[in-house]
């Protein structure tokens, strides 16, 4: 079943690639529901094999290999929401190659990785939603970076020549606003599991760590109520993105910082 799966999503992901291609190829808008249904079978069966893959009898896998397949899983599907009702067919054809590419090398790794035998479920699963939403957090704030620098470039009426190829700029802000709600849905679970599982949050060592991680959440949490209640866009919600991964940034690499260095405790 997981092999059947595996190559059914790689032989899906470049049937999707190619009516994509085929439709910017022409100039024209693909057929939807070709497009869609193809993308939406690629992801069904992706995520069969992806579960295989990271949850197997030899145990968790967080290697990057892995991690690639799950993120890209994570932005197609997202890609699949948003086209629903958006023109969106170029960022499809960058997105679906990475998923077939992605879940062949998760799958055949050549280098051989040895799978994480001696955590818990709940330790590995809320492993797996950090990973997962520091990720899509990340593609979030390039995203956030590369919106400012567009909108620099039509402020000041000098359009780049990539505009012509992407989507509309409204679009390209659906899509930032869908990877900062995908990130802090995941940042939640996160959350919640690591209260859970992880009975040591709120102590000296990974205190640093939880308030940030905290803080982050608010942050985003005020970016998305102010772009959905208020229409926040453009500048406002690049610096509110750019903020809230700072916090978050800190939250993953600074604790150590903290730690050894300010309080002297390496």
């Amino acid at each position: 079943m997981a092999a059947f799966a595996h190559w059914t999503a790689i032989a899906l992901y470049i049937a999707t690639t190619i009516v994509a291609a085929r439709a910017l190829a022409r100039a024209q808008q693909p057929d939807r529901k070709l497009l869609l249904g193809l993308l939406a079978g690629a992801l069904a069966t992706h995520a069969i094999s992806l579960a295989q893959t990271l949850f197997s009898s030899a145990g968790y896998r967080f290697d990057l290999l892995a991690m690639l397949s799950l993120i890209t899983w994570v932005v197609n599907l997202l890609l699949l929401i948003l086209a629903v009702n958006r023109p969106l067919t170029l960022l499809i054809l960058i997105f679906a190659p990475l998923g077939a590419l992605t879940e062949l090398t998760a799958s055949h790794t050549w280098g051989g990785v040895t799978p994480h035998q001696q955590l818990s479920s709940g330790i590995a699963i809320h492993a797996l939603l950090s990973i997962s939403a520091y990720s899509l957090l990340t593609l979030a704030t390039l995203q956030a970076i590369y919106l400012y620098y567009l909108n620099q470039q039509l402020h000041n009426h000098r359009p780049v020549g990539a505009m012509r190829l992407l989507p509309p700029l409204q679009s390209m802000e659906s899509l930032l606003f869908g990877l900062i709600a995908f990130g802090q849905l995941l940042l939640t679970a996160s959350l919640i599991t690591g209260f859970i599982f992880v009975g040591n949050l709120f102590e000296q060592g990974p205190l640093h760590k939880t308030v940030l991680s905290l803080l982050a959440w608010v942050l985003y949490s005020i970016l998305l109520w102010g772009h959905w209640q208020w229409g926040w866009r453009g500048n406002t919600a690049v610096r509110w993105t750019l903020c809230a991964f700072a916090a978050l940034m800190l939250a993953y690499f600074g604790s150590k910082l903290v730690i050894e260095v300010i309080l002297q405790r390496g």
